[in-house]
Parts: C-alpha cells; sequence; structure tokens
C-alpha cells in the first residue's frame, strides 16, 4: 500500500493520537519507527489508521519527519 500525502494528511499526523497498544494516547507523528516498521511488516490496520500509519512509516523511513515541525507549531 502506498500512502497518499497531502495537507491534511500531513496536518493529521500531528493531531491524530494512537487510540490503542503500546503507545495509545500518542500523537501518530511521535511514534517511534520500531513501531512503524512493525506494522509495515505485520501489516497495517484498515481505514484512516491504517493509511495514517503508512504514511509517517514512509516518512520516518525516508527522513522526512522534520517536515512535520511546521504544522506542529500551529
Amino acid at each position: 500500500m502506498k500512502p497518499e500525502m497531502d495537507g491534511a494528511a500531513l496536518e493529521l499526523l500531528v493531531t491524530r493520537v494512537m487510540p490503542y497498544g503500546k503507545y495509545q494516547g500518542r500523537v501518530i507523528a511521535d511514534l517511534p519507527g520500531n513501531y512503524l516498521n512493525w506494522f509495515a511488516r505485520e501489516g497495517f490496520p484498515p481505514g484512516e489508521l491504517g493509511r495514517l500509519l503508512a504514511l509517517m512509516h514512509e516518512l520516518d523511513h525516508n527522513g522526512l519527519a522534520p517536515l512535520l515541525e511546521p504544522l506542529r507549531r500551529r
């Protein structure tokens, strides 16, 4: 699954929180890379959450997570 990147999705990465699991309550943009890698190996959940996790994995994997900093400051 290739994640789609648009402004709205990027905004959600810095505002939406992980609803369950070890990192429940943490903003998706703040999830550690090894957790995102685990989802990439095991499969992303369905729906919006899975799309956001896949997008964050792509950003993290390619060293692009710092691009989210301006959105955090809003």
